[in-house]
């Protein structure tokens, strides 16, 4: 019989460090997360220029005000079924930050909802599912109401060799 455990400290200051403003988006049925401070901007869907020879995830490049810009599916990095492009697709362009340098890259999102204000004890650490699922890429789940925001590290979402040789 196993007994319950302390709430430790590391816990509880982990939460308190994942506090903050958070912008909120959807995928398919699935309401997202990320860090406010990581946004640079939000624009409409526009025509994204394939590049051959990279994953399936990446749809390509824009030109965004002269700078050339990879543009990632998150439908298609997280397994889920793609869809067609509507009037509420939206390019979130994110700040990435790898340890050799910081680039931006775009997220194809099926519509931003708005920005959330979750503080730290409405964040719960993420599921574990075993050695066999990697939740690493999410920071926490949100909870606000009745629902849960699943609040993605973008970082490690995009974190990838062939996307950071990708940006120019």
């Amino acid at each position: 019989m196993t007994t319950p455990k302390e709430p430790d400290c590391s816990t509880t200051t982990q939460n308190l460090s994942r506090e903050g403003k958070y912008l909120t988006f959807a995928l398919a049925h699935e309401e997202y997360g990320l860090e406010i401070l990581k946004v640079r901007e939000i624009i409409g869907y526009i025509e994204v220029t394939a590049v051959p020879q990279t994953p399936s995830y990446v749809k390509g490049v824009i030109n965004l005000r002269g700078q050339v810009i990879p543009v990632i599916d998150l439908r298609t990095k997280f397994g889920m079924e793609t869809t067609d492009v509507t009037e509420e697709t939206c390019i979130i362009v994110v700040e990435i930050a790898t340890p050799s340098r910081k680039f931006s890259t775009g997220i194809v999102v099926d519509h931003v909802q708005e920005v959330l204000d979750i503080p730290g004890q409405s964040i719960e650490d993420p599921p574990q599912f075993g050695g066999a699922v990697d939740t690493d890429f999410i920071l926490g789940m949100g909870k606000v109401g009745d629902s849960v925001k699943i609040l993605l590290d973008i970082d490690r979402v995009l974190s990838d060799e062939k996307l950071d040789s990708l940006s120019l």
